[in-house]
């Protein structure tokens, strides 16, 4: 099989468009990302990873490949396994033919990530496209070049047990009707992002910035819990799936390229906003990053205050945003 590995920032968004690419339509990582309407900005303390909160600047897993169903009227086939072996045979059984797998695997497994990249991750996202030997051929696209596999940590990384469990979880298309994308399926898009981020529901978007503040701002200084979970906000947030500022630079990205797609220029004023706001995430991380090692004092109330800050740019941008393309 002929295939050309692209890197990406993000495994979804980068999983999605490689493939679409190779199937023949003219997607970048950005596009995929904001045609599926996938940014946002999620607390859910009620969910645990290691016993802390799941915090998420983008929508489910799935969500993005799923998103770009309708735009494309494309149809994916997703299916999943009781038992390893028989999610091994499947994936062989497509390879043979000549098919380009996508496949959900925990980090953890997966032996080409150096092992301080390592940790239990459940929704990672990957492509295989083709077999030698007992190696499969991985196009992961957080990495620059492809890699290598062997099927035993392959099994391992499909049939994880935790959070957000794979299951075995392979997908490729049966069909796509449309390898265009239309202006009016860019807007759909954006408003459908504009209502998410402006939910009218504590936990999501604008609103959840704001509930996590809160909750950041009551942790005692003193404490190890707290750094705890300063550090696990770190990790959501740049280090699991491209977070905070990554995804916000993808949008922008995004905004630029529907700017000339949907012919509406105004979008680039608000690319350049997104990329702004992207920035004040990045030192938000920075400023909590230099709590948790102790290069400056922990100050919960000061971290809390730089999130609503972000909050109330992204009410003001989204606010903004849903008027020009109303």
């Amino acid at each position: 099989m002929t295939f050309e590995h692209r890197h990406a920032a993000h495994c979804e968004s980068g999983v999605i468009s490689n493939m679409l690419r190779h199937h023949g339509v003219p997607m970048t990582e950005s596009l995929a990302f904001g045609l599926a309407s996938a940014l946002t900005f999620a607390y859910f303390p009620f969910i645990k990873l290691s016993g802390l909160p799941l915090i998420s600047y983008r929508m489910p897993p799935k969500s993005i490949i799923k998103g770009l169903l309708a735009p494309l009227a494309a149809r994916f086939r997703f299916e999943t396994f009781g038992n390893p072996q028989a999610g091994q045979a499947r994936l062989d059984a497509l390879l043979a033919e000549g098919q380009l797998v996508g496949l959900q695997t925990s980090v953890y497994w997966l032996p080409y990530f150096p092992p301080q990249m390592r940790f239990h991750f459940n929704a990672h996202n990957l492509l295989v496209y083709g077999k030698e030997g007992d190696d499969y051929l991985v196009s992961d696209p957080v990495f620059e070049t492809p890699m290598r596999c062997g099927s035993a940590d392959m099994a391992r990384a499909r049939f994880a047990k935790g959070v957000l469990a794979p299951k075995g979880l392979l997908y490729y298309p049966q069909k796509i009707e449309r390898k265009t994308i239309e202006p009016q399926a860019i807007v759909k898009a954006i408003r459908k992002t504009v209502r998410t981020m402006q939910a009218p529901v504590p936990l999501i978007g604008v609103r959840g910035m704001r509930t996590l503040a809160k909750k950041l701002a009551s942790l005692p200084a003193g404490e190890a819990h707290t750094v705890d979970y300063i550090g696990h906000m770190v990790r959501m947030q740049e280090e699991i799936g491209t977070g905070g500022a990554g995804f916000r630079f993808i949008y922008a990205a995004f905004l630029e390229e529907a700017a000339q797609i949907a012919s509406m220029p105004q979008l680039v004023e608000f690319s350049n906003r997104m990329t702004e706001i992207g920035d004040g995430w990045r030192r938000f991380a920075l400023k909590a990053a230099r709590m948790v090692k102790g290069r400056e004092p922990v100050d919960p109330p000061a971290l809390a205050g730089l999130l609503r800050g972000q909050a109330d740019q992204e009410e003001a941008f989204f606010r903004d945003l849903k008027r020009a393309v109303a």
